[in-house]
């Protein structure tokens, strides 16, 4: 299992870079919102939402070796070993990623339902339009945020390091997908849908309508909005509005400082 857990953290970064790299040229080839045609390539291919997301993307990047991966560690070697025998092994790493998914869930949710937490997660919807980068585009708030409540579910539920590495994969392609701007067949994205968050699901989550922004939560798996009753009768169109009704996205720095401005959510 040693052996396993270094060869997936040696192939992780690799791994999600070539999927995101394939993503972003596939959305960009044959997209499901065609992009504008106006402008410079630059502008075309890069606008100035994409420059903003990589920049959010390289705070995240700088920061989290000082912060997240450290949390991650301390917690993974602090497990209160309360586990069955039953639970180890395959059978527990299958049980660890639908607990960890359905707990994304629902601290996914709670960032929408507290205000305190949806400061920092409102950065992310602010994006007004979706494509790979928008999986990119977090406040290290968030990010911090989220890695304080991975050491309590960490130590709670005694899950191991190799359950954590595999989930962060499934998650970290899941979550680039589901942003994505690719153009899927329709009867295929729709089977997939059935047990798989795809980006139509997704999108309808961005959507700049409060009671639509409220709903499809799910990361890795779409059956849970089915089960908690928190999933959206639209549709996902061409015209559709992304972004926070009410608000308008930020330049970087203003992105930056915005969570911790007074003013009324």
């Amino acid at each position: 299992m040693e052996n396993l857990v270094t060869t997936l953290l040696a192939y992780k970064g690799g791994l999600v870079f070539l999927w995101l790299l394939f993503l972003f040229v596939f959305e960009r080839a044959f997209p499901a919102v065609p992009l504008s045609s106006r402008g410079e390539w630059l502008e075309k291919y890069f606008p100035i939402r994409v420059r903003r997301n990589i920049g959010l993307w390289f705070c995240n990047l700088f920061l989290s070796p000082f912060v997240v991966i450290p949390l991650t560690a301390w917690a993974t070697s602090h497990i209160i070993g309360w586990r069955p025998e039953f639970l180890s092994g395959n059978a527990g790493i299958i049980f660890d990623l639908i607990l960890l998914d359905v707990l994304i869930y629902w601290w996914h949710r709670l960032n929408h339902e507290i205000p305190f937490l949806w400061r920092f997660h409102e950065i992310h919807h602010l994006d007004t339009n979706l494509d790979t980068t928008s999986a990119l585009r977090f406040h290290f708030g968030e990010v911090l945020l989220s890695a304080l409540m991975r050491v309590f579910i960490v130590v709670i539920f005694d899950i191991p390091l190799i359950s954590i590495i595999i989930f962060e994969i499934i998650l970290l392609i899941s979550t680039l997908f589901h942003h994505s701007n690719v153009r899927l067949p329709g009867p295929f994205e729709k089977a997939l849908s059935l047990v798989i968050v795809t980006p139509a699901i997704h999108w309808v989550h961005h959507h700049a309508l409060r009671d639509d922004t409220d709903s499809n939560y799910g990361t890795v798996f779409s059956f849970w909005d089915k089960i908690f009753r928190s999933k959206s009768k639209t549709q996902r169109t061409v015209g559709m509005a992304i972004g926070v009704e009410g608000a308008q996205d930020k330049a970087l720095l203003q992105l930056l400082i915005r969570p911790f401005k007074k003013r009324n959510l």
